[in-house]
């Protein structure tokens, strides 16, 4: 273990630093971590009553709560899976088997050979573990992606389009929370469009599904959508691995995966499963509403702010519209510009975010959810970053005119 410790700290990610704001990735809460330990600790199983009765009880409670705290029906199913992926690929399974399942046919009983095929419409804004899920579900072929707006939205009048092409089997996701710039399709217009088709609409929500919390953030219509999939390890800072899947329709999810019909809570596919659970349990327990509504509205808060302090600087462009926890930022006029100033950040030590590609331009991401984050450590990060901006910007301007 000292060898572990000694040698590996150098190589890990400072994920729990309240100074981190790459990858839309919360730190681990006191609370959560305790609870993941005294999981580990007791060793419990998370398939079944007769594994752990313990588990699957403070699974059905967890699950009454987060309906709750989403606003979603009460007979909403869900399920604690080992990560987000896990919730789109079960989310997404039970979609299949309920659109093909209306054209007459039980895909689970009688395979996928000879189904209709269905036609899936994804948001250019989805994450990629959704086509990821829809490929290891069979259903790859039928992808075509939905055009977004200048935000990453959805473009409504695309999928409309899109629509009128064809009346097979349909399955649209959308999202909310983009990665990038945090931006969420409208939802109650997507979800007429797509039932009006007859289709199901699957929600990739894996931060943004927090935001429902929140009375000033929360996603409209959300409770419109057939399925969502969202990570607890994000914005609820528990300890990785915690995925939640949930589905409006529980014949589908049932029927789905009933391959593992010998167990009575058969909920998430993976059997040899840790009580993740508990550690949800533990988490949404201590923060309570007004805990997890603090912290989205404390995130979002830092986020604007952070905003207005970059654009206030020449040369600095604030790319996104700021509605959540994200900022995308580009610094000078050229990639290689904001390419330096995010390794002159990496380099100060003083806090972490990611560059991504936004539109064809290099840009840093800025994410905000970790519980730890303060306006000190937004002020540290804004103040490394125009420092850096600056530097470079003088090292150009002595390059053009020395």
């Amino acid at each position: 273990m000292r060898t572990l410790v000694e040698h590996g700290q150098p190589g890990f990610a400072p994920s729990t630093s309240g100074r981190y704001f790459d990858h839309v990735t919360g730190g681990s809460h006191p609370i959560g971590l305790a609870a993941d330990w005294l999981t580990s600790v007791w060793g419990q199983g998370g398939a079944s009553h007769e594994t752990s009765l313990l588990t699957t009880v403070v699974e059905e409670v967890c699950a009454k709560w987060l309906t709750e705290l989403f606003g979603l029906r009460p007979n909403t199913s869900v399920g604690v899976t080992s990560g987000y992926a896990t919730a789109n690929l079960t989310a997404l399974a039970a979609a299949r088997h309920h659109v093909l399942a209306q054209a007459g046919r039980d895909v689970e009983a009688d395979g996928p050979v000879g189904a209709p095929e269905v036609r899936v419409l994804v948001s250019e804004g989805c994450h990629i573990t959704v086509q990821w899920a829809l490929g290891l579900v069979g259903l790859a072929g039928g992808i075509r992606p939905v055009p977004c707006d200048d935000q990453g939205r959805m473009r409504v009048d695309a999928l409309a389009a899109l629509l009128e092409k064809s009346n097979r089997p349909l399955i649209v996701c959308g999202q909310v929370g983009h990665m990038d710039t945090g931006a969420s399709d409208d939802v109650a217009r997507v979800a007429m469009l797509t039932h009006r088709h007859g289709g199901w609409l699957h929600l990739d929500a894996s931060y943004g599904m927090w935001a429902a919390a929140s009375p000033r953030h929360h996603p409209h219509a959300l409770r419109r959508a057939d399925s969502w999939a969202t990570d607890a390890h994000k914005w609820l800072n528990v300890p990785y691995d915690c995925g939640i899947v949930l589905c409006a329709h529980l014949s589908a999810y049932q029927a789905a995966l009933r391959g593992q019909a010998d167990y009575p809570f058969d909920y998430p596919p993976e059997r040899s499963r840790r009580a993740r659970p508990l550690v949800l349990w533990a988490t949404l327990r201590h923060l309570g509403v007004e805990g997890v509504i603090d912290l989205v509205d404390r995130s979002c808060r830092h986020a604007r702010g952070i905003a207005r302090r970059l654009a206030d600087e020449p040369g600095i462009t604030v790319l996104n519209e700021v509605v959540l926890n994200q900022v995308l930022v580009r610094f000078g006029d050229s990639d290689e510009h904001t390419d330096e100033v995010i390794e002159a950040l990496h380099d100060s030590g003083n806090a972490f975010a990611g560059g991504t590609t936004w539109r064809g331009q290099r840009a840093l991401r800025v994410s905000v959810c970790n519980w730890q984050t303060t306006e000190a450590d937004c002020l540290t990060l804004t103040d490394t970053l125009i420092t850096a901006h600056r530097v470079r910007s003088r090292a150009l301007a002595g390059q053009t005119f020395g």
